[in-house]
């Protein structure tokens, strides 16, 4: 059985609260927050205890795994703390706001940034990894092309833009981390960035966002992101090859469709929250993890996707500020 803390009792801690509750071999024991009641409240929920110093979560004996759901600037000291106190470690992304402090994190973590897992959890979903693992078995020949599309039905507040590092690194990097997954490494990243929300304008952000990247073989990647989807939360893929192409389709609540005199195939309205339509994902995900911890083996994606990952948020974040093409 293996015994996790969280650190962090919002929305995400609370998602990963499930996945230990649902999981045979995972236990919550411990709930870090800097606020007693979202602390108290998930600890009762789940039988576990409560601490408002993320120290006890470093040096608990009870604790073997921790799962970090905390805002981004304090990411990195989190990690380090948690690795330092002897505990494995999964982390959501991204790793931190700015590529000196996770570099600082990659070399800190020495060997150990192999072992730490950060919270990439599209690659767990069901049909992501299916056409992943067929684009890798050759069953649409070699990939020339790979469309992204992520969009949310609501933006965060302006507020919350600043802390976030703007859509690239808190929004877009879950998409740059599914190019790689892949394409691999990318050379060559030109970004776009426009805005129908003026309040986020006024806060230095895009809302809008179109990314095309290149690999060194030669193959393309194109991200559309918005944060105004009328419809609902918009996730799809679709990979391109040689001899034919695979698809990934949004998720509804039931697989009915109608057809009538006004209509064809139609269908319900697709999911409308990323909890929602990631809930396999996140369950897997930790899934993966577990794992791992059982069998002292490394993670992927780890530390060092997450590095990857923020670099190319930060060169879409120039290209799209500065109206230019930014090569690695």
């Amino acid at each position: 059985m293996i015994r996790f803390a969280i650190i962090g009792a919002g929305r995400i801690g609370q998602v990963h609260a499930r996945a230990i509750a649902s999981h045979p071999q995972a236990v919550l024991t411990l709930v870090y927050d800097a606020f007693e009641v979202p602390a108290k409240t998930l600890a009762e929920a789940h039988g576990a205890r409560y601490t408002l110093s993320v120290e006890d979560v470093y040096n608990a004996d009870d604790v073997d795994a921790v799962i970090i759901g905390s805002p981004t600037a304090v990411h990195v000291e989190q990690i380090l703390g948690s690795v330092k106190g002897g505990k494995r470690v999964m982390c959501e992304k991204p790793v931190a706001l700015g590529m000196d402090e996770a570099l600082r994190c990659q070399a800190e973590l020495g060997a150990e940034a192999s072992r730490v897992m950060l919270g990439f959890n599209r690659r767990f979903d069901p049909s992501f990894a299916e056409v992943n693992a067929r684009v890798a078995a050759g069953h649409i020949g070699a990939l020339q092309q790979l469309t992204v599309t992520s969009r949310d039905p609501q933006g965060p507040p302006a507020s919350y833009v600043a802390g976030s590092g703007g859509i690239f690194k808190d929004m877009t990097i879950h998409d740059f981390d599914m190019v790689r997954f892949f394409l691999g490494d990318i050379v060559e990243v030109s970004a776009f960035g426009t805005n129908a929300d003026e309040e986020i304008k006024a806060a230095g952000d895009f809302d809008q966002a179109m990314v095309l990247l290149r690999n060194a073989d030669g193959a393309l990647a194109t991200i559309v992101n918005s944060r105004t989807c009328a419809y609902g939360y918009d996730q799809r893929l679709e990979a391109f090859g040689a001899d034919g192409a695979l698809s990934a389709d949004n998720l509804t609540a039931t697989s009915v469709r109608a057809a009538t005199a006004t209509q064809t195939d139609a269908r319900g309205p697709v999911l409308n929250f990323f909890l929602e339509r990631y809930e396999a994902a996140y369950r897997n995900e930790l899934g993966a993890f577990i794992d791992a911890v059982v069998a002292d083996g490394d993670v992927s994606p780890n530390v060092i996707d997450g590095v990857e990952a923020l670099k190319l948020a930060e060169a879409a974040t120039v290209s799209a500020h500065e109206g230019r093409t930014v090569r690695l």
